[in-house]
């Protein structure tokens, strides 16, 4: 029997009840349409980059995204259009579009995971979101029993949300089409860090192929580089950085970092959050470990359980709920633990 924690990039997590590893669309929709007329539980894995499983497992169907393919057409003047089938590697993806001479992406360069878990999570790095190229997405609907396409508008995206995250277990997405510019420099870098490695200004253009070298070095620093010989295996960044209002924002410290929102909110780092409570890089939980080089990357630093994870992040949210009066929301699906 299959454990999950051979299926997860945390390497936790117990067995499922039954495992089907869908390699094409109509694989897929048959195994989700089985499940909902017999009334079983149903987990979509994409990478399993970021999920948290429990030690028990999951008593139900597990069904593995591994539909591949995509189809594309670019204009010298327009750029390109790519549609993308939910099992495609993301970070090879981006290394394909940069090799094709198509910008917008290239920020997002090394972040674990698949096409199809974009968009739910409105993955984004160093000043951007994926929801700034995407024009389609194509899902099944488990309500309707049907195809159901979204425009970009109506996926309703947010920082690290949309639509499919907030009607989770809904719309089980089957492809994504970018719309992504012809050239070979960035968009304009938007994150001081980036701007500093790079050695320009914000708001500069560079190369996407140097944008994405750098890009990889950073996260490869702070060890949001996903490597299955690693043995601090981690799903990326465990916390999602918390907006917060005017008022609450007030209340912190001049030096803590603040980035207002159109919406009049203000986003703060969780990591910063997370060091001034008292969390320290390096802190340990039986055999779970916060990591060296980053406070919210919480790894298995080998042998730990889903059960050791889940309470390192529940001593972190601790610490910073009562040093700040702020409840850190986990990036990190959870499934089968209180939380």
């Amino acid at each position: 029997m299959t454990n999950l924690s051979e299926l997860t990039t945390l390497h936790v997590g117990g067995p499922a009840t039954r495992i089907i590893h869908a390699k094409t669309e109509a694989e897929l929709i048959a195994a989700v349409k089985e499940c909902d007329e017999h009334g079983q539980e149903l987990l979509i894995l994409g990478g399993g980059s970021n999920v948290l499983v429990s030690d028990l497992g999951f008593a139900g169907t597990v069904v593995v995204v591994e539909i591949q393919g995509n189809s594309y057409e670019i204009d010298a003047c327009s750029g390109g259009m790519l549609q993308v089938s939910a099992g495609v590697d993301w970070d090879e993806f981006v290394a394909f579009t940069i090799s094709k001479n198509l910008a917008n992406l290239e920020c997002l360069s090394g972040i674990p995971g698949t096409v199809g878990g974009a968009p739910i999570q409105n993955i984004g790095a160093y000043g951007h979101e994926v929801s700034e190229v995407i024009a389609r997405v194509r899902t099944f609907d488990r309500q309707t029993k049907e195809i159901k396409t979204f425009t970009g508008d109506q996926c309703d995206f947010a920082y690290r949300n949309s639509i499919f995250k907030r009607e989770a277990g809904r719309y089980v997405i089957l492809d994504v089409t970018f719309q992504l510019r012809r050239g070979e420099n960035s968009l304009p870098i938007k994150y001081q860090e980036l701007a500093d490695a790079l050695g320009v200004a914000l708001d500069s253009r560079v190369p996407t192929s140097q944008v994405r070298e750098v890009v990889l070095a950073l996260r490869g620093k702070k060890g949001m580089l996903y490597s299955a010989d690693n043995q601090n295996w981690s799903a990326g960044s465990f916390f999602v950085n918390p907006m917060i209002t005017a008022e609450k924002s007030a209340q912190l410290p001049l030096d803590a970092p603040r980035w207002p929102q159109p919406d009049g909110t203000i986003k703060t780092s969780a990591a910063w959050l997370m060091e001034h409570a008292g969390v320290h890089k390096g802190e340990v939980l039986n055999g779970a470990k916060v990591s060296d080089k980053h406070v919210l990357a919480l790894t298995n630093a080998g042998g730990a359980t889903a059960l050791d994870i889940v309470e390192l992040a529940k001593n972190a949210r601790s610490k910073v709920a009562a040093k700040f009066g702020i409840t850190l929301e986990a990036e990190v699906r959870i499934v089968g633990l209180d939380f």
